[in-house]
């Protein structure tokens, strides 16, 4: 199974950041970017809550209802289409990102801000896009691999974070921790641009993760 970010190499990868660039008004490279950031951390977050039984069953369940089933991301054109990003999908989005995140949005909104460029409000529209985009490829796979239980989700979620996702976790974590004084974010945002921390530890890792090393 192909990791998340094989997504953006992909037809679909390249309908979702032309169309998500014109939608908010960025550039492409700058839309990929942040999209480069948002799926994974997306992806992650789910993969911690899914660490629990209470987590996995939520998640599972959600997974189940059709909006998820995979049909976004063969209707792409449509949802970032000239008229505006269906209002649907962005409430949707909203709704994934404050159980993912348990509140915590605006922090990693902030994170793929500083790591790509591009405005805040720019970040968490593409975060609210990339939630339902997350679903449906999780809500796909598990319905073509039968995955119903907490084993087979924290597996796939693994396998979509590929080699990166004990270092994803991290990543994930440190926002999710983070007590609003802006410091963390802060350190995060440099080691996704691999900053200070150059190519040691965990700054070198996710260097690697985003595929700037």
């Amino acid at each position: 199974m192909s990791g998340i970010l094989d997504l953006l190499n992909s037809p679909i990868g390249k309908t979702l950041i032309s169309g998500a660039s014109k939608q908010f008004g960025q550039d492409e490279s700058k839309t990929s970017s942040a999209l480069s950031a948002a799926l994974p951390l997306i992806l992650g977050a789910m993969k911690n809550n899914a660490s629990t039984p209470d987590g996995a069953a939520g998640l599972l369940k959600a997974l189940g209802n059709d909006k998820h089933s995979g049909g976004i991301l063969d209707n792409l054109g449509s949802v970032l289409g000239g008229g505006g990003v269906d209002n649907d999908v962005l409430q949707d989005g909203a709704g994934i990102l404050g159980h993912v995140f348990g509140g915590k949005e605006q922090n990693v909104a902030q994170a793929v801000s500083k790591s790509s460029g591009i405005d805040l409000g720019s970040a968490m529209n593409i975060l609210k896009v990339a939630g339902p985009l997350v679903m449906g490829a999780l809500g796909k796979e598990t319905r073509q691999q039968g995955v119903n239980n907490q084993s087979g989700i924290g597996d796939l979620l693994g396998g979509m974070l590929g080699g990166a996702s004990t270092d994803q976790q991290s990543i994930v974590n440190r926002l999710l921790d983070a007590d609003g004084d802006g410091s963390i974010i802060d350190d995060v945002a440099g080691m996704i641009l691999g900053g200070e921390k150059k190519k040691s530890g965990l700054g070198g890792l996710l260097g690697g993760l985003f595929g700037k090393r």
